[in-house]
């Protein structure tokens, strides 16, 4: 019985422990399915006197029709209750005998639920490889309303002694959780599976495979900087630090971006980011604010060519693009400053042919955009040092 009786009952049962018993219910704490009926009987002391005629039902702090009662004889009076519903909360719902100044003469709890189905939906990750945490969910419509017990079990899969992962809790999505802390086989499959029971019944999810290699995940990356690139109005650089876990030799990782504008929720991802730690955006609109963040995904661990579960998302990081009026405003030749603006709009062409060639962060794009940089400032110094050479 999972007894966890409402201070109600608590303070009847204590009460009736003090002296002898004024009436009792029966049956006392009964188990029922949703749906059921449920004729209970408050048998009184006859030597206290009273007459059950005087006397009324509650449930839940509800008096109960008189329509629902039967006298069984002088010292008995019952209670049909049709079609129950689930119980209200998991400590079972109070059913009590009362006397006519409504004192209460016994009590019993009512647990109305339905038995476990299947649990489903077993997911499991692992932290540098460290520990497992796992979570799955309540087969069926999920609520049992009477209190379950889940229990995760788990072996290596060719060989090894079953093992428990229990989490008892009472409450929230921590009923439907497991942290197993130490102690993992990293090389060898495990097989997991999930265990329910109540007092209506039992159920036992289908068996999961798991090898730790590819649920590994780990911390989001750190120490994200997003700076400008020159007075460039369209692009930013994005640097940030790699876990600590992932400087193993041992270890791999692929990284992602994501950026949006200041005033906008929709986030652009960049996916072709690889494993180096820097990244520059391109085309962007200029002195405009954008809010940057990097996660990680650990890949070839231990020779494995899975991937392992992306990380959290890093804090958000914030730069702005230079803004075009800003970069024009302290020019005094209006010639020099349309050479610019012509300079720049090839550039933005030329590097919007690149990003159709090659996508993201790619090095090729970077190499051909610092190559053609090059290029034009020795094209600006050959058309200046022609200019002074035709003034002079």
């Amino acid at each position: 019985m999972f007894s966890f009786m409402p201070l109600l009952l608590l303070l009847v049962s204590s009460v009736f422990s003090s002296s002898t018993h004024s009436a009792v219910i029966s049956p006392q704490d009964p188990v029922l399915q949703i749906g059921s009926s449920l004729t209970a009987t408050c048998t009184l002391n006859p030597e206290l006197g009273i007459r059950t005629g005087s006397l009324y039902w509650t449930l839940n702090g509800m008096i109960l029709s008189n329509s629902t009662y039967s006298m069984l004889g002088p010292d008995a009076l019952s209670v049909t209750l049709h079609n129950l519903n689930g119980s209200q909360q998991q400590s079972g719902d109070n059913l009590v005998c009362h006397r006519a100044d409504g004192h209460v003469l016994a009590g019993s709890c009512l647990y109305v639920g339905m038995p476990p189905e299947k649990p489903v939906n077993i997911t499991c990750w692992s932290r540098n490889t460290k520990d497992l945490s796992c979570k799955w969910s309540p087969g069926g419509r999920g609520e049992t309303h009477i209190q379950t017990k889940y229990i995760l079990k788990y072996k290596l899969r060719w060989y090894g002694k079953e093992k428990e992962c229990e989490n008892d809790g009472t409450a929230g999505k921590l009923r439907y959780s497991c942290y197993i802390p130490r102690n993992l086989a990293l090389f060898t499959p495990y097989e997991i599976w999930v265990e329910a029971a109540n007092q209506l019944g039992s159920a036992t999810s289908d068996i999961t495979t798991l090898d730790i290699l590819n649920v590994v995940t780990t911390d989001p990356p750190a120490n994200v900087q997003v700076s400008r690139v020159g007075d460039l109005d369209d692009q930013l650089t994005i640097r940030w630090a790699s876990s600590h876990e992932l400087k193993d030799v041992l270890f791999q990782a692929k990284y992602q971006i994501r950026y949006r504008l200041e005033d906008s929720a929709e986030w652009k991802v960049v996916d072709d980011v690889g494993n180096q730690t820097s990244c520059r955006l391109a085309g962007l609109r200029s002195g405009t604010v954008y809010f940057v963040q990097v996660r990680c995904n650990p890949v070839g661990i231990y020779g494995s060519r899975k991937a392992g579960i992306w990380s959290d998302w890093s804090h958000p990081a914030a730069a702005s693009t230079p803004s075009s009026q800003q970069l024009k405003s302290g020019s005094c030749d209006s010639k020099p400053s349309q050479r610019n603006s012509t300079l720049r709009r090839e550039l933005k062409q030329f590097f919007g042919w690149v990003r159709k060639h090659t996508n993201g962060c790619s090095g090729m794009s970077i190499k051909l955009y610092d190559q053609w940089r090059v290029w034009l400032q020795k094209s600006h110094k050959t058309r200046n040092q022609i200019f002074q050479e035709d003034n002079s």
